[in-house]
C-alpha cells in the first residue's frame, strides 16, 4: 500500500470507528483493553491523532514529551462533546497527511520509506486496531479488508518486531515490544504466520538462547518447514496478532507445535497507552 492507500483506510476506519462508539455508547466496557470504556479509547485515539499530526504539519524532527495515560484519559472535552472532538481530531490528521509534501520531514519511529509513507501507515493501522476495539464493545466482529489487514501484519512482525529492543520503550503511546521471554526451547524453531486469501506468509526463528525473534520476511509461497504455522485470512491473522478477537475468529488453523505460538504470544507486550 502506498500513503494514498493509507490515508484513505485511516479515513475509512476512523468513520468505522465512530459508529461503532456511538451504537456502543461512551460507558460501555471495551473487553480488549481492560478497564477502559469507549469514552477512554476515544480520548486516547483523539490524543493519539492530534499528536501525530504535529509531527507531519509543524514539520518536527525531533520527539516531544507525550502525555501519560492518566494524562491523555483526563483530558480532552465533557462526554457530550467527544464524538465531535474525536471526529475533529481524526479529520484533521488526515487533511494534514493529504496536504502534505511527499518529502516532508519530521521524526518517525519505525522504517519506511518517508516521513509521509511511516505516519500514513501508522496511523492508517493504529485506528484500525481501535476501531476493532469499539466494534468489540459493540458486540460486533470487525472484518477488515485483505490487502490493509495483511499490510498490517507486515508492519507489526517486520517493522516493530524487527527493531533492536534497546530502543523499545516510549516510542509511541502504542505499539508492540518483545519482552525476551518466549519461553521457547529448542536451535532456532520456526514460526510462519501465512493468510489463505493474500497467499503470504512472515517466517520467524527463534533463538534458543536469548527467545529473540528473527522475522525473515514477507513473500508468497510456504518457504521451509516449520515448528508451528498460524494460517487464515489476512482479517482474522490480523486481530489475533493484536490480541483484538473477542470470541473469534474461529477461521484461524495452527498446525504443529500450538505451543510455541503461545510461548511467543506470552513473549511479546502490545501496549495502547
Amino acid at each position: 500500500m502506498d500513503p494514498a492507500g493509507h490515508i484513505a483506510a485511516l479515513d475509512r476506519e476512523g468513520a468505522a470507528l465512530v459508529t461503532a462508539a456511538e451504537r456502543a455508547g461512551l460507558l460501555t466496557p471495551v473487553p480488549s483493553c481492560p478497564a477502559w470504556q469507549v469514552r477512554d479509547l476515544l480520548r486516547h485515539l483523539g490524543y493519539v491523532h492530534r499528536w501525530a499530526a504535529g509531527y507531519v504539519g509543524q514539520q518536527l524532527g525531533d520527539e516531544v514529551p507525550e502525555l501519560t495515560e492518566a494524562e491523555q484519559l483526563a483530558g480532552g472535552p465533557p462526554d457530550s462533546e467527544l464524538l465531535d472532538w474525536f471526529r475533529a481530531g481524526h479529520a484533521a490528521l488526515t487533511q494534514t497527511l493529504e496536504s502534505a509534501a511527499p518529502d516532508v520531514a519530521c521524526w518517525t519511529f519505525l522504517p519506511a520509506p518517508t516521513p509521509l509513507a511511516f505516519w500514513a501507515r501508522r496511523q492508517a493501522h493504529e485506528t484500525a486496531i481501535h476501531r476493532a476495539d469499539a466494534a468489540l464493545a459493540a458486540g460486533q466482529d470487525p472484518v477488515y479488508p485483505p490487502a490493509l489487514a495483511a499490510d498490517g501484519i507486515d508492519e507489526l512482525l517486520l517493522a516493530f518486531f524487527g527493531r533492536d529492543g534497546s530502543d523499545q520503550d516510549g516510542a509511541s503511546p502504542d505499539g508492540a515490544r518483545p519482552d525476551g521471554a518466549s519461553g521457547a526451547s529448542g536451535p532456532g524453531r520456526r514460526l510462519r504466520f501465512r493468510t489463505t486469501d493474500t497467499g503470504h506468509q512472515w517466517c520467524a526463528r527463534i533463538s534458543a538462547d536469548s527467545g529473540r525473534t528473527e522475522f525473515t520476511g514477507r513473500g508468497p509461497g510456504r518457504g521451509p518447514a516449520a515448528d508451528c504455522e498460524v494460517a487464515g485470512p489476512a482479517s482474522s491473522l490480523y486481530r489475533l496478532l493484536w490480541k483484538r478477537t473477542g470470541s473469534g475468529p474461529g477461521d484461524i488453523t495452527i498446525s504443529g507445535s500450538e505451543q510455541l505460538l503461545l510461548d511467543w504470544q506470552a513473549g511479546i507486550q502490545l501496549v495502547w497507552a
